[in-house]
């Protein structure tokens, strides 16, 4: 067990400091939306994201006044509590630390995204689940416990109605099963409040906002492309993997290719994976199994269909998180449960902590020191009102070399771009700017161009 505690505390620093050697510093353009509206509470203007993550942020904020460390100190909490509570709770601790070595944990806690307390959120609802259906009593007290988790869920993302929905379907499935269960009734109380705490929040956002989740506010759906539909199917058919989920910019050959050889891997860790599943017939906590594959099948299918009918982005490893650390621990449980030895899976977790950790530093950057630079220039900005990249023909090129076969080849990194690196730094010092993906406003004075904010400043 030592040897667990030591890889959790190397997880734990190694997921917080890692963002500060990343260009973007671990913000996206969805992460400028929610400082944007923490920044405007307690009087929110927009409800295109649920209140529940900026709330969050608004309150660490208040203690620290930055908004890039509230988001690494409040993911640094995240983790701590997690681990810390699967551990003195005795909550399949093992499992739970190499859930963090996969590339959903690793993706979520070292991004400012909403996905962090959603899963945050996701494994206290599997938890209080757990203890309802290993039990054979009436346990109302774990049943408000898990409807509170759900919920919260909602709060900080909208894609928890699709969890909600992946419960609805297991209750119905395994109704007549389930009936004459002493956890039935609590179960029972779990859906209801459940949905009720969902519907009042879209309540909520219809009489406040007029929509019951901004979607007044999206754009059309731009994934009916037969490449994107292919690019999504393929990351869908990717959530079995604990481990790969690379998903090349590039729509070339090459690239195509490179996923399909995937496809196949995944395939085969899916097979891998129902032979422990099968496994479980007989066991104690079967129902939570099944409950675990249904929300990563459900989960999975709502989401790429909700593409045909707003505008997101292609199944990915963040799109697909929850799916994924659904099905993965399930998998953990499973195994230690029914193999003679952990050191396979200690190994292959171990391994690819240590590849993803070496991926994501590949090419490291020094994200505060180009904070610094832009921040006292902002200064000259104050009143400017929204925010255009006119840097998007500058184009940084990696290039990366191959020293088995000697060979080198060249990529564009989205988020290594000079436009794009400036545009999350400013929207961090100032969540107030609203970026534009069009140059539209005719005052030109109220705009401020990334080619205005000079780098090489000190």
């Amino acid at each position: 067990m030592f040897k667990y505690k030591v890889l959790a505390v190397l997880i734990v620093i190694i997921y917080f400091l890692q963002p500060f050697f990343f260009s973007n510093g671990g913000i996206g353009a969805d992460s400028l939306s929610y400082f944007g509206i923490a920044v405007d509470l307690p009087h929110p203007e927009t409800n295109l994201f649920p209140l529940g993550y900026p709330v969050m942020l608004r309150m660490i904020y208040n203690l620290v006044s930055d908004w890039f460390w509230t988001a690494r100190i409040l993911s640094l909490l995240f983790m701590i509590t997690i681990l810390s509570f699967s551990y003195f709770k005795k909550f399949y601790f093992r499992e739970t630390v190499l859930l963090f070595t996969g590339k959903t944990c690793f993706f979520v806690f070292t991004q400012a995204m909403s996905e962090e307390p959603f899963i945050f959120f996701l494994y206290f609802l599997f938890y209080f689940l757990h203890q309802l259906f290993s039990e054979e009593k009436k346990d109302y007290k774990n049943a408000i416990y898990a409807s509170v988790m759900l919920i919260c869920m909602f709060l900080v993302r909208y894609s928890g109605i699709y969890i909600y929905a992946s419960i609805l379907v297991f209750f119905f499935l395994m109704f007549f099963k389930l009936k004459n269960k002493l956890y039935f009734k609590p179960f029972v109380l779990f859906v209801l409040l459940s949905g009720l705490g969902i519907g009042s929040y879209l309540l909520f956002n219809y009489l406040h906002f007029g929509s019951f989740t901004g979607e007044n506010l999206r754009g059309g759906p731009v994934g009916r492309t037969s490449i994107f539909i292919l690019r999504s199917i393929l990351g869908v058919t990717n959530v079995t993997d604990p481990f790969i989920g690379i998903k090349p910019a590039s729509n070339s050959f090459l690239s195509i290719g490179f996923q399909f050889f995937l496809l196949l891997l995944d395939v085969c860790l899916f097979i891998y994976m129902l032979k422990f599943f099968k496994k479980a017939k007989n066991d104690s906590n079967y129902y939570f199994h099944i409950f675990l594959w249904t929300t990563t099948l459900i989960y999975s299918i709502a989401l790429f269909a909700s593409g045909w009918y707003q505008q997101i982005e292609e199944m990915n490893v963040r799109m697909l998180a929850a799916a994924n650390f659904a099905i993965f621990f399930s998998f953990l449980i499973l195994y230690f449960k029914y193999s003679i030895s952990d050191k396979l899976m200690w190994r292959i977790g171990c391994f690819f902590f240590v590849f993803l950790t070496v991926y994501n530093l590949k090419d490291p950057s020094n994200f505060l020191k180009n904070k610094n630079k832009i921040e006292p220039q902002m200064l000259s900005f104050v009143g400017k009102k929204y925010l255009f990249n006119d840097e998007k023909n500058k184009v940084t090129t990696t290039n990366y070399h191959i020293p088995v076969i000697n060979k080198s080849f060249n990529y564009i990194h989205t988020n290594k771009q000079i436009g794009s690196i400036k545009e999350n730094i400013i929207g961090t010092l100032n969540p107030k700017i609203k970026w534009l993906m069009q140059d539209t406003i005719k005052d030109k004075s109220k705009v401020l161009y990334t080619s205005e904010i000079n780098f090489s400043a000190r």
